[in-house]
């Protein structure tokens, strides 16, 4: 759309009914859970190790379990989610990853080897059940949000990560300290089963849905929405065009673009999966902080991240809004936050406290700033298959969970220090710029070619 057409369709939408906020509010609400959820074990870690007797390497495979499960399960998530579409699919996967996170709590009932073994199976199948989601959260965007909003929508519901651990870091931290770490799983997975049965309520595609108003309808549709994504799901579900298409998957693997888009992605999550599984542990060990202490601290960079997420969509879509290139108004937040996030590496440099707190707040906000990449997938993703193609995209970009912690975990067995942990986190936030800088060129939607 021109400059032009942006802003005759932002006139007409003044008067339309804005549903797709309250869309894009469930959507914020279930992402925190969902990484509420994966930061359980980081939370309860120095409780469990004590309890059951692990090792730095242990926890780093503990760890790790999660995204075992969630990257081998992204390509049939992504099937199922343009077969069956977001809605039910999204609601099985809240319901089940909320029932295996309760079960956590009770793996201590059993031996130490066996427990070990069960938190891992348990660990393992909520990755399994938490595949879908952020797929899911790419595609449900790509329907309801013009291209002129989507770099705003996608920062909103991808900073639920910083939320998550600025609203129930401190709550898992003091259910620690009041009762005992069993309890925070079992809390989290309650919360969440009850989640599913708000989100059917909520969540329906943009011409399904009971409150709509037409204006508004129309507006996402001249914006670029997707608004036949889920009618054409069910539709191929009756013919021969819903078998799954593989041979799309070749395509997206060869095109430059996307594999520049899945390195970066790999290397932002790098950072993630650092702040999910060790930055507690981090702030105890090296830091000598109390665990309720560190519950408390770990949410200010969690702050810091969640308003560089907003902040990095906003710059995003107000940079096209102006009349700048998708690719200048995605790279240039992307770019720009991924320099500031090499900061992290000073903490290896400096004693006090709140100096650490402080420089790790700031790499956080540069993180959140140039977390862009699920508005990326929403402008590249091929409209035959946005659920596969973000599958694809998750896929990679999670692979990342099963290497992060691991490596830390060797290089914490190794030195003792969590130094040059820092410094391979701040690394991968370079590899990024270059990755975009280098071999992303222009940032278009893919059109595929037939089988």
């Amino acid at each position: 759309m021109s400059v032009n057409q942006v802003r005759a369709a932002a006139r007409a939408n003044s008067q339309a009914s804005h549903i797709r906020y309250l869309v894009l509010f469930m959507l914020f609400v279930v992402t925190t859970l969902n990484y509420a959820d994966r930061a359980t074990l980081s939370i309860a870690g120095t409780s469990m190790k004590a309890e059951l007797g692990l090792d730095p390497v242990m926890m780093g495979y503990i760890f790790s379990a999660f995204s075992w499960a969630y990257v081998m399960a992204q390509l049939p998530g992504g099937w199922l989610l343009d077969r069956f579409g977001s809605k039910k699919i999204y609601a099985l996967s809240i319901f089940l990853w909320s029932f295996f996170t309760m079960l956590q709590g009770g793996v201590s009932w059993f031996g130490t080897g066996v427990a070990v073994a069960a938190l891992f199976i348990l660990r393992f199948v909520v990755g399994l059940a938490e595949a879908p989601s952020f797929p899911a959260n790419g595609r449900i965007v790509a329907a309801w949000f013009p291209t002129a909003e989507r770099g705003t929508a996608s920062a909103i519901f991808n900073s639920a990560q910083y939320f998550a651990a600025v609203l129930f870091t401190p709550l898992m931290a003091w259910i620690i300290h009041a009762y005992s770490w069993h309890y925070v799983f079992v809390v989290m997975g309650v919360i969440g089963i009850a989640l599913t049965g708000i989100w059917f309520k909520v969540i329906h595609s943009p011409k399904d849905h009971p409150m709509i108003s037409h204006a508004e309808l129309h507006y996402i549709e001249q914006g670029g929405a997707l608004v036949d994504m889920d009618q054409a799901s069910a539709a191929k579900t009756q013919g021969d065009e819903g078998k799954a298409k593989w041979g799309y998957i070749k395509q997206l693997l060869s095109n430059r673009m996307l594999l520049g888009v899945y390195i970066g992605q790999y290397c932002i999550n790098t950072i993630t999966y650092f702040f999910l599984t060790w930055f507690p542990v981090y702030l105890v060990q090296e830091r000598g902080m109390s665990i309720l202490t560190a519950g408390f601290v770990a949410s200010i960079p969690a702050i810091c991240g969640f308003i560089g997420g907003v902040v990095g969509g906003m710059i995003s879509d107000r940079l096209i809004k102006r009349g700048h290139s998708v690719t200048f108004s995605r790279k240039l937040p992307i770019v720009g936050g991924m320099l500031l996030s090499t900061t992290m590496i000073l903490c290896n440099y400096v004693d006090a406290q709140w100096l650490v707190v402080g420089i790790m707040a700031v790499a956080f906000f540069g993180k959140g700033v140039g977390a862009l990449g699920w508005a990326v997938v929403a402008d590249t993703a091929p409209k035959e298959i946005v659920g596969l193609s973000g599958s694809l995209f998750n896929m990679f970009g999670n692979v990342a969970g099963i290497t992060t912690p691991i490596v830390i975990g060797y290089i914490l067995k190794a030195t003792g220090s969590f130094s040059g942990a820092l410094v391979f986190v701040g690394a991968n936030a370079l590899v990024t710029v270059i990755s975009y800088l280098v071999i992303v060129k222009e940032i278009k939607r893919v059109q595929l070619k037939s089988n």
